[in-house]
């Protein structure tokens, strides 16, 4: 679709655009011509990957260091620069930690995305592409998951995701002049062909691939893989893993759609295909060429044994697929690693 000239200045709000999601988007948004503004409080982030968005497209991000619990800072940001839609990222994501800390996920979660919204109704800027997860779809009674399998959840991040789900259906209810995209997605890796921006968590990883990178590059001695007693090939958990450059892409595919639809579209973004810990670890040796050396641990509380999307609707409606496999996702995910073995920190 070409863009317009209307399109073209059109003003996006990406809250959590220095995460690792959000800066992938950030890249896809500005080759596209959209103007980029940021929102991030650098919890989990770094203002180095923003630096480095600008430096693979060439073009400029406004960024505001600003946390969506503090209404009057979300305001001045609306004061200030044409919104036209928001894509909203910003939130706390570890699945175990949200185990052991429910509360700091509900008040960080829902508490930031409701004072966003009152912002966002104050100034008529009604159009929000939500950041949802398949957690929501809890433990599903069969795979692949289509959007209208029932909901359920396992662990506290995966509550505050459905919770605000129902909440922004419940504010188009009332107002029907409210434009939403809820995006349910699978489990991203991968990194930015250029090795510039990837996954950079901060402290010890809560997700499978960046912990494979930082054992391939020395900074831990073994995988932990929890559980291997799950009803999978070879009962390590399975999953649906996401190039995070597909993932980027159907957010900018669901903007483009906002201009034709009107209400509330819910859509899977994963490739359909389900690989086990073990096998992820395979593909990343043949990536990396050396050993991963892993040990089983006992498996995570809300765990599930085995999630996979069936994306087709984001396929008929939004015109978008997954173009990545495996070997290319973890031959990103290396070449960002080995690059940075520190992550931003690495300058």
């Amino acid at each position: 679709m070409g863009l317009g000239q209307k399109e073209k200045t059109m003003g996006i709000l990406v809250t959590g655009g220095a995460g690792y999601i959000g800066s992938h988007t950030c890249v896809e948004l500005l080759n596209q011509g959209y103007q980029v503004i940021v929102l991030d409080n650098l919890v989990n982030s770094s203002e180095e990957a923003l630096k480095r968005v600008e430096k693979i497209t060439g073009k400029k991000i406004t960024f505001y260091k600003a946390d969506l619990l503090k209404i009057d800072s979300i305001e001045e940001i609306f004061k200030k620069e044409k919104i036209d839609v928001v894509i909203h990222f910003a939130g706390l994501k570890a699945v175990g930690e949200s185990v052991e800390k429910p509360l700091k996920y509900y008040e960080n979660n829902i508490n930031g995305t409701l004072n966003l919204c009152k912002i966002m109704e104050k100034y008529d800027v009604k159009k929000i592409v939500f950041s949802s997860s398949a957690t929501v779809y809890g433990n599903p009674k069969s795979v692949p998951i289509k959007e209208d399998f029932p909901l359920s959840v396992t662990n506290p991040y995966g509550r505050t995701k459905l919770m605000l789900e129902e909440i922004l259906q419940d504010l188009y209810v009332a107002d029907s002049d409210w434009r939403m995209i809820l995006l349910r997605y699978f489990n991203p890796i991968g990194a930015h062909k250029s090795g510039q921006i990837g996954e950079n968590p901060k402290g010890i990883p809560n997700n499978l691939i960046p912990y494979i990178t930082q054992v391939a590059v020395g900074k831990h001695p073994y995988v932990k893989v929890f559980g291997d007693g799950y009803a999978t090939c070879d009962g390590t958990g399975v999953r649906d893993y996401i190039h995070v450059v597909d993932l980027a892409i159907g957010h900018v595919k669901a903007i483009e759609s906002m201009e034709k639809g009107q209400g509330v579209d819910i859509y899977n973004l994963g490739t359909g295909t389900g690989y086990s810990v073990i096998q992820m670890i395979e593909a990343f040796e043949n990536a990396c060429q050396r050993e991963i050396p892993y040990k089983i641990e006992p498996p995570r509380a809300g765990d599930i044994d085995t999630c996979y999307a069936d994306s087709s609707k984001a396929g008929e409606v939004l015109g978008w697929k997954a173009q990545y496999g495996v070997a290319e996702m973890c031959e990103d995910s290396w070449r960002w690693q080995s690059a940075n073995p520190n992550g931003y920190e690495t300058l």
